[in-house]
């Protein structure tokens, strides 16, 4: 397992940072084997697709086939979500080989991974749990990340969560948590703009906040997504980061003001539960591309 590094000062993290990509600038959404013939139908040039990492590391069958064939037509980014970044255990190395195996495969312009735990000795719990930001933790994500980088020889890119606790022994804010690791590491960030609400609207703070003190000036991709409100045992307004319809207008306008800032970013659509047909999606993602199209100041984010 290599050390961890500090891309600041390093050649070598440097040398991690993505080169220009061919999405630079375009909208994407999540990919639904149902879609696929619609979409090749599209002729998709310019727009790029994201697929679940845990559905494709299986050797072959119709999953591979449908993906193949989407890859011979558009780029294609490869998310995780169940690596366990900040798990305070070591990675399966078993899983950390099928990623390998399957960025091989199919040359991904983007890889990406969520910042927390999902496992716990030989339990896997279908969730993204929270962590605490702490010294302890920050040196276990950092290790976790250069481990995942080493192997897929390729950057990564670390997603800020939806959450809906927070630790009473965390020593720093989630942003400076996410700066450090950028730092210590050389990966990339994916900014998912509805987590930044979601989890806002849980806590009590002000996302534009939360933006203030991110670095943007790291993220290589953006997140959209759709939520749900419910209320908790208490009466008191609950969001649920839930996938399963369209990106609701306060994410739309966070969106907008991020791209203002600092220029079309790559931009994926997700929706993973209550599917709709394809040219829903697509209209979603459309609208995504409309706010990377508008003209926009330079680039002026650090």
């Amino acid at each position: 397992m290599s050390s961890v590094i500090d891309a600041s000062t390093s050649p070598a993290a440097r040398a991690l940072r993505s080169p220009a990509q061919p999405i630079a600038g375009r909208a994407g959404t999540s990919f639904k084997h149902q879609h696929l013939e619609a979409i090749l139908s599209d002729a998709p040039q310019g727009s790029f697709f994201e697929v679940h990492a845990e559905n494709y590391m299986g050797a072959g069958g119709p999953p591979h086939r449908a993906l193949g064939r989407l890859r011979r037509e558009a780029p294609v980014s490869i998310h995780g979500v169940s690596l366990s970044i900040g798990g305070p255990q070591p990675l399966d190395s078993a899983h950390v080989a099928r990623l390998r195996a399957l960025v091989e495969r199919y040359d991904p312009v983007l890889v990406s991974e969520h910042l927390a735990w999902s496992s716990h000795g030989t339990t896997y719990f279908n969730d993204l749990l929270p962590l605490p930001y702490t010294d302890a933790t920050l040196a276990r994500v950092c290790e976790h990340i250069a481990q995942v980088q080493d192997a897929i020889r390729c950057p990564m890119l670390l997603e800020n969560p939806a959450t809906y606790v927070l630790f009473r022994d965390s020593t720093m804010s989630e942003t400076d948590f996410v700066r450090a690791v950028a730092r210590r590491t050389g990966c990339g960030l994916l900014l998912d703009v509805n987590n930044v609400y979601v989890s806002a609207i849980n806590h009590g703070y002000c996302p534009l906040q939360y933006l203030a003190t991110f670095p943007l000036g790291a993220v290589e991709e953006i997140h959209l997504a759709g939520h749900v409100e419910q209320t908790d045992d208490e009466g008191d307004r609950l969001l649920i980061d839930s996938h399963d319809g369209p990106v609701a207008d306060a994410v739309w306008a966070l969106f907008g003001m991020v791209i203002a800032r600092c220029g079309p970013i790559p931009t994926l659509v997700e929706w993973d539960g209550n599917v709709p047909d394809w040219p829903v999606l697509k209209a979603e993602a459309m609208a995504a591309q409309a706010v990377l199209d508008r003209d926009r100041p330079a680039n002026v984010c650090a």
